[in-house]
């Protein structure tokens, strides 16, 4: 348990915070390239709303970082909020074996987040998580300002990859 009383805003990554399109280039061929397409994410762009969103939020809430982006990324990660001027905030990834959607293991950790703080927000632009949150009774924004990408709606739902 945490000792801060503020309430948590939970932020999801790629295409909310950063833009993943120079790297969809590697989901769209057969074998999908996951180790080129993570390899990729430090050089995304910052998505400006998101990035905005975060900061006027951070003003009221610990950020809390939530992605399907697996573990092994976590250096990067860190390293891509920080050159991004993001508030430092705990960082929760998918260990690198699990390949449920991301739907069910998004939900499971707002849920464990929820358990001890308010969650305030959920931001993601994921429609099913989106959904599905909400139907759980979290308040959500979905991030729609990202270019959608059939190819990692796919890899979210069917392949647990992101």
């Amino acid at each position: 348990m945490t000792n801060s009383s503020r309430p948590v805003a939970v932020f999801d990554l790629d295409n909310t915070l950063a833009d993943t399109a120079h790297r969809q280039r590697f989901l769209e061929r057969r074998p999908r390239d996951w180790e080129a397409f993570f390899a990729a994410a430090p050089q995304d762009p910052p998505l400006a709303e998101g990035i905005t969103l975060a900061l006027r939020t951070a003003e009221e809430c610990e950020l809390v970082y939530l992605t399907g982006r697996p573990a092994r990324c976590r250096r990067d990660t860190l390293d891509w909020l920080a050159a991004h001027g993001l508030p430092a905030g705990r960082l929760y990834m998918r260990s690198d074996g699990d390949r449920r959607p991301a739907r069910v293991t998004k939900l499971e950790r707002l849920r464990e987040l929820a358990g001890d703080r308010e969650v305030r927000v959920l931001v993601d632009d994921d429609e099913l998580v989106c959904q599905d949150a909400e139907e759980a009774g979290f308040t959500v924004v979905r991030a729609r300002w990202a270019s959608p990408s059939a190819a990692l709606r796919d890899a979210q739902e069917r392949e647990g990859r992101t």
